[in-house]
């Protein structure tokens, strides 16, 4: 379901390289370093799930003590759940890659993606760290984007160049994430470097807010992971200060990160384990972001509403029961109007008089899918973005260790 992406451009500051160390049964690109150039500022946004992976708990504390200068990150093993040994493994290989590259282990921020509650295989990153640290290029995000995978069937990428005060800012962000799907993030790791030049305070605010509008948008099944984490970038080579610009540059600059995470987000989702149909939800005219939220979030993690659309059958009746599970200060539903597509289903609290059924089937049958909630009673409005619930998704989850 999605388009092939172009290559992605270096990042002035921010080197990289990849290897295959021996995670997976088969041979694949597994474990990467990204070494990132002094003076850069760094910010992060992790899962709150409570289960959570060292790696982000060690990661977290790191990135809040100081600017770190190199990430390392596998695949096919989350190191979640594995206690004090989990622990003792990641400072085990952190300390001998800053032996390595001549660094604090502070330095070092470490993730990890893939099945819980095994103990990760330590030592074939540590077998692994002097080539990857020799082979450091600045042409390595493509093997980067591969290498962070698990369930994904393709690489998600993203790179655009916008002009600031008459130069170049480059951008360019990767991510993963293909099954448990769930803000606050997802089973997803995102990382996304500019060349602009951004204050590590200013760096965490954009960050905040941005997240909130993309990652935090998403949801394929209603999980939150371990291990989630999006981390951002400015390494400050342009020589472009985002303090400096003006309004209307600074806007240009928001606006386009803004949109590489949204597109970001929309990647996980069309890749989405066992995904047919690419569903956005749409709900207006609520008294808070919250509630817009909330609603389309209830009808995104509905299994009714998933797999009525993954049939191609327009059940509304289900958006409407999804609807009326969200406590809010609207008494009834008596005035909201449900649309799939351009459709309208439901108005003044019944079917619309007009509904022909066989147009809306029709409808669904198409891989992007509209659902619009006009809920009446503000001026509020949210967006999220979903998939269907299919038995490939079963599937794929049944035999995900097998």
């Amino acid at each position: 379901m999605i388009n092939k992406l172009k290559k992605l451009k270096p990042i002035k500051g921010i080197k990289l390289s990849s290897i295959s160390s021996g995670m997976y049964k088969k041979k694949r690109l597994d474990l990467s370093l990204m070494e990132i150039s002094d003076g850069s500022s760094i910010a992060g946004v992790f899962t709150i799930n409570k289960g959570r992976s060292d790696t982000i708990n060690i990661s977290e504390k790191n990135l809040k003590k100081t600017n770190p200068k190199f990430i390392i990150v596998n695949s096919g093993n989350a190191n979640a759940g594995t206690g004090k040994e989990g622990f003792n493994d990641i400072i085990k290989y952190s300390k001998v890659l800053a032996n390595i590259a001549n660094c604090k282990i502070e330095d070092i921020l470490v993730f990890s993606t893939g099945i819980i509650g095994e103990r990760i295989k330590y030592k074939n990153i540590i077998e692994s760290l002097p080539s990857l640290n020799k082979n450091l290029s600045d042409n390595g995000w493509e093997a980067f984007s591969k290498s962070i995978l698990t369930t994904d069937t393709t690489v998600k990428k993203i790179s655009k160049t916008i002009s600031l005060s008459g130069k170049k800012i480059n951008i360019s962000g990767v991510t993963k994430g293909s099954g448990m799907i769930m803000p606050n993030m997802a089973t997803m790791l995102s990382f996304v470097a500019t060349d602009i030049k951004i204050s590590k305070s200013t760096l965490i605010k954009i960050l905040k807010k941005i997240t909130e509008k993309s990652f935090n948008m998403i949801t394929v099944d209603g999980e939150t992971s371990t291990n989630d984490a999006s981390i951002l970038i400015s390494t400050g080579k342009s020589s472009t200060n985002f303090n400096n610009l003006k309004k209307n540059e600074k806007d240009l600059f928001l606006n386009t990160l803004e949109n590489i995470y949204k597109d970001l987000a929309k990647m996980i989702v069309k890749d989405g384990e066992g995904a047919t149909k690419f569903i956005t939800i749409n709900v207006k005219n609520t008294a808070t972001f919250s509630d817009a939220k909330k609603i389309a979030m209830s009808i995104a993690k509905s299994p009714l509403v998933k797999t009525a659309i993954f049939a191609e059958d327009p059940n509304w009746g289900r958006i409407l029961s999804a609807i009326g599970n969200v406590q809010t200060k609207v008494k009834d539903l008596s005035k909201i109007e449900i649309y799939i597509g351009n459709f309208l289903v439901f108005k003044d609290n019944q079917i619309n008089k007009n509904y022909v059924e066989n147009r809306v089937k029709k409808y669904l049958k198409n891989d992007n899918v509209d659902i619009t909630i006009k809920y009446n009673g503000g001026k509020k409005s949210a967006t999220v973005w979903t998939t269907d619930l299919t038995y490939e998704y079963i599937k794929i989850n049944a035999e995900y260790r097998t």
